[in-house]
C-alpha cells in the first residue's frame, strides 16, 4: 500500500511510503484522527542512515502482521529526526528520563494530545508485537492511568528550568577545562571516554584555540590531545583509508571498526579542524586528511543544485559495512599475490578479521614504506570498490549541516590552494540564501531544490550566519555580510530566551508540549554555542556592541559547562578562547588582484589563530564593514590593519611584517 508518506520531501519517510503501516507525517492531521478514532498515537523517529531503523523497518513496519496490530490499535506517526529536530529534541528527552537512555529508532507512545506515557528505542518484532497490545489494552482498560502518566512526564520535562549565567569563562575556567579534558584523555588511543567513542572535533577545536592563545609552553598539552587525536582517528578504520571522509563513530575505543554511516556534519567539522591542525603546525597527515575529507564531500555529497545531501547509508545489500570492508583473499584477487599480501599488512586486514564474517576494516597505523606502491595500490582498491554496491544516499540538504560545509570548504580552499573548494562553499551558499531563505525566514531542508515545509531551528541560522561571516573572510564578497545580519536579527528577536539565551525553536514555531533548549555541544554545535559564535563575530566585523553583548551573555552557561563537562562544551569553549583573545580582527585592504593585496590577505587567513575575524576590501568603499571603515592605503600600497575591538595596531604593507604581528598576538 502507498501511504501518505509518498508525498513527503524526506528521503527517510519516502523509504517507509510503500510500507503496509498506514503512516501519518508528523502534523495535526495525526492527532486529529487519534482523537476521532479515540486511539493513541505511535511515534516512531529515525533518519535515513540508522542502520537500526533499517533494522525494525525491515522487522517490523514491512511486516503484514505487525503492521495490522499499529493499524488497528494506533494513528502511526513517522518523523525524520534531521527534518524536525525540535520533534526529536522533546521526545528524546522524554524517552532518555523514561528509560535512562535514548537512540534511534526511537519509538513513542502518546496520548492524542501529544502527551508521552510509553517510550523506547529499538524494539524486535516479536517484543514490539507484544508491546503494541500491550499498551492497546492499557489504554481501554486503565485510560485514567495511561493519561495520568502522560500528564506527569508533560508536567516534569515542561517545568521551569533556569539555566546557570553570570560572567562568560575567564582565561582560568577555560585552563581549568584543559586540565579536566586531559584527565579524562585516552593517553593510548586518543579522545575521550571508552566504546563507542565519536570524533571530538569540538572539543580538538577548543584544544587547538586555547594552545594558539596562551602560547606553546603553556598550551602544550591542549596542543598534544588535539594532534594525537587527530592522528589516531585518522590512521583507524573511522577513517576512509581509500576514498576519504569519515564515519560516524567507532564502536570500540581503538577507532579500529566504524559505525558506517558517514554525515555530511561531521565532515564538514573534522574538515576544519584538520585544516587548523595544519595551519598551526604544518602537519603533512593534517593536511593530507583535510583534502581527502573536502574532496570526498564534494564527489560523494553535493547535490545537482550545488548544496550537500545530508549522510551515505551504513548498510548496502542489507548489510551495514559491506561497500568498505574486505577480507586478505580479496585483496589478493583484486592485486595480485604481491601486492595484495603488501595491502594486507600495511592496512590491517587478518585472516579472522577486524569486523564480522571475517572481513576487515582498513586502517593506515603506520605510513607506508613505499609512496609509489602506496598510491598504486590504494588506486586500484578504490576502483574495485567502485564496483560494488553503493551505500544510498540521503539527499536532503540541511541548513545548519550546509552552513558548516561551507565553512570547511572555504577555509581549506584558500589555506590548502584549491580555489575549486571555495567556489563549491559559494555555490553551497547561493542555494541556501536564494532556496532556504524564504520571506525572511530559513527553512530547514530542502530536496531537490524544493524547500520542505519544517521551519529552520537555531542551530539553523547560526550555523549558516557563521558560514557566511568564513566566506567574507575568505572571498571579501560584501554580500554574505549582509544575510549574516539578517539571520542574527532573527536569532536576537525570535529565539531569545529573555535572560540571554536562547531556546531553539522561534516563538511563532510549532508549540510542542515544551519549547526545546539545549546548552551542550554534542554531534554539532549546539544552537546555543553556534549562536555565539556567530555574534560574536558579526560584532568584531561590524562593531556592533548589541551583538557582542548578546554574545557575551551566552557564553555565560559555557563557564558552568567548562568546569563539569567540557566534553560537551566543545564549541562554546572554542567561542569563549575567540572571546578572550578579542577576537583579533584583521582588515585586509588594496584593489582586488592586486598581488601586494593578494599576499596580504592570504597572510591574514595563514596567520590568524582560529576565532580571529579578517575582511578584505578595497581601501575606496568599505561596503558597510564597520571593520573597514577609515582603513585605506599606506602611500599607495595594499594595508593590513591588526585590530582589538576595534583599536587598531599601525599598519602593515608587507605579509612577513603582517605574519609577525599577528604572531605577536
Amino acid at each position: 500500500m502507498s501511504n501518505r508518506l509518498a508525498r513527503a520531501t524526506s528521503p527517510y519517510l519516502l523509504q517507509h511510503a510503500d510500507n503496509p503501516v498506514d503512516w501519518y507525517p508528523w502534523g495535526e492531521e495525526a492527532f486529529a484522527e487519534a482523537r476521532r478514532r479515540d486511539v493513541p498515537v505511535l511515534i516512531s523517529v529515525g533518519y535515513a542512515a540508522c542502520h537500526w531503523c533499517h533494522v525494525m523497518a525491515h522487522e517490523s513496519f514491512e511486516d503484514e502482521q505487525t503492521a495490522r496490530i499499529m493499524n488497528a490499535n494506533f494513528v502511526n506517526v513517522k518523523v525524520d529526526r534531521e527534518e524536525r529536530p525540535d520533534v526529536d529534541a522533546v521526545y528524546m528527552e522524554a524517552t532518555q528520563a523514561m528509560t535512562g537512555q535514548g537512540g534511534w529508532p526511537m519509538t513513542v507512545f502518546a496520548t492524542p494530545d501529544g502527551a508521552p506515557f510509553y517510550c523506547g528505542t529499538y524494539f524486535p518484532r516479536e517484543h514490539f508485537q507484544r508491546l503494541l497490545l500491550g499498551i492497546s489494552h492499557a489504554w481501554r482498560a486503565d485510560r485514567s492511568g495511561v493519561v495520568g502518566q502522560g500528564k506527569r512526564v508533560v508536567d516534569a520535562l515542561s517545568a521551569p528550568r533556569p539555566l546557570p549565567g553570570g560572567p562568560p569563562p575567564t582565561a582560568e575556567t577555560l585552563a581549568k577545562a584543559v586540565e579536566l579534558l586531559a584527565a579524562d584523555y585516552d593517553p593510548v588511543h586518543g579522545g575521550y571516554g571508552g566504546a563507542p567513542k565519536f570524533p571530538p572535533s569540538m572539543v580538538v577545536e577548543f584544544l587547538l584555540r586555547h594552545h594558539a592563545r596562551v602560547g606553546d609552553e603553556a598550551g602544550a598539552e591542549a596542543l598534544r590531545m588535539a594532534r594525537h587525536t587527530a592522528h589516531a582517528m585518522a590512521r583507524g578504520g573511522m577513517y576512509d583509508q581509500l576514498g576519504g571522509g569519515f564515519a560516524r563513530y567507532s564502536v570500540d575505543a581503538a577507532w579500529t571498526v566504524p559505525h558506517f554511516e558517514k554525515m555530511l556534519y561531521d565532515n564538514a567539522l573534522l574538515l576544519r579542524g584538520y585544516t587548523h591542525l595544519w595551519r598551526q603546525t604544518g602537519d603533512a597527515l593534517a593536511r593530507r586528511v583535510a583534502l581527502e575529507t573536502a574532496d570526498w564531500m564534494v564527489a560523494e555529497l553535493r547535490t545537482d543544485e550545488g548544496g550537500f545531501a545530508s549522510a551515505l547509508d551504513a548498510d548496502s545489500e542489507g548489510e551495514e559495512g559491506r561497500y568498505y570492508v574486505w577480507t586478505r583473499r580479496q585483496l589478493r584477487e583484486a592485486l595480485g599475490d604481491a601486492d595484495g599480501e603488501w595491502a594486507a599488512d600495511l592496512f590491517g586486514v587478518t585472516e579472522e578479521g577486524t569486523f564480522e564474517h571475517g572481513t576487515s576494516v582498513l586502517q593506515l597505523r603506520a605510513d607506508p614504506d613505499d609512496a609509489e606502491r602506496y598510491a598504486r595500490v590504494r588506486d586500484r582498491l578504490r576502483r574495485v570498490r567502485a564496483g560494488r554496491v553503493r551505500p544510498a544516499r540521503d539527499d536532503k540538504v540541511v541548513t545548519a549541516w550546509n552552513g558548516l560545509a561551507i565553512a570547511g570548504l572555504a577555509e581549506a580552499g584558500v589555506l590548502l590552494d584549491r580555489a575549486d573548494l571555495v567556489e563549491r562553499a559559494r555555490e553551497a551558499a547561493r542555494l541556501l540564501v536564494e532556496h532556504h531563505h524564504v520571506d525572511g525566514r530559513l527553512v530547514r531542508a530542502s530536496l531537490g531544490g524544493v524547500a520542505g515545509e519544517s521551519a529552520g531551528v537555531l542551530e539553523d541560522y547560526a550555523d549558516l550566519a557563521e558560514g557566511l561571516l568564513v566566506l567574507h573572510a575568505v572571498t571579501g564578497e560584501t554580500e554574505w555580510v549582509g544575510v549574516c545580519g539578517a539571520l542574527l536579527e532573527t536569532v536576537l528577536t525570535r529565539f531569545s530566551d529573555g535572560s540571554g539565551g536562547f531556546y531553539d525553536t522561534a516563538d511563532d514555531a510549532e508549540a510542542l508540549f515544551n519549547r526545546p533548549r539545549d546548552v551542550t555541544d554534542n554531534a554539532t554545535p549546539s544552537g546555543w554555542s553556534a549562536a555565539a559564535g556567530a555574534l560574536l563575530g558579526y560584532a568584531a566585523l561590524t562593531g556592533s556592541t548589541r551583538h557582542r553583548d548578546a554574545a557575551e551573555a551566552a557564553l555565560g552557561v559555557v563557564a558552568r559547562l567548562a568546569e563539569k563537562a567540557p566534553r560537551f562544551a566543545g564549541w562554546g569553549l572554542a567561542v569563549a578562547e575567540a572571546f578572550l583573545a578579542g577576537p583579533l580582527e584583521v582588515a585586509v585592504v588594496g584593489p582586488q588582484g592586486d598581488p601586494a593585496a593578494e599576499e596580504l590577505h592570504r597572510a591574514a587567513l595563514l596567520a590568524a589563530v582560529p576565532g580571529t575575524v579578517v575582511s578584505r576590501g578595497d581601501g575606496v568603499d568599505d561596503g558597510g564593514i564597520g571593520l573597514l571603515r577609515g582603513r585605506s592605503l599606506v602611500d599607495g600600497k595594499p594595508a593590513a590593519y591588526v585590530c582589538r575591538n576595534f583599536t587598531c595596531r599601525l599598519p602593515v604593507t608587507t605579509a612577513e611584517a603582517l605574519t609577525a604581528q599577528l604572531a605577536g598576538g
